[in-house]
């Protein structure tokens, strides 16, 4: 059976993300998400945050994979970058 893919979008209009299985976007999307229910982290802390929700069920580089469903999420809209130093991401509000 053929994998499905999705094509991920980026912040950058003018840049092209990847193209990788929905299966492995919607875990790390999930992980994301519920990760970012409990506030701001800065990438570094994300990405450690990111590696400790999946570890043992992820076939798959974490980092690299947490990377691109992470700058997929910004282009969506559904998180977002602060412009503070270091940046931190946090879920976009709703209204």
């Amino acid at each position: 059976m053929k994998d499905t893919k999705i094509q991920t979008l980026h912040p950058d209009a003018d840049k092209i993300n990847k193209l990788i299985s929905l299966e492995k976007y919607e875990v790390i999307r999930s992980a994301i998400l519920d990760i970012l229910q409990k506030g701001p982290l800065s990438h570094t802390d994300l990405m450690e945050a990111i590696h400790q929700h999946i570890h043992g069920h992820f076939s798959g580089n974490a980092q690299w994979y947490g990377e691109t469903v992470k700058l997929d999420l910004e282009a969506r809209n559904v998180i977002q970058r602060s412009k503070a130093k270091p940046p931190l991401y946090s879920l976009v509000s709703i209204g």
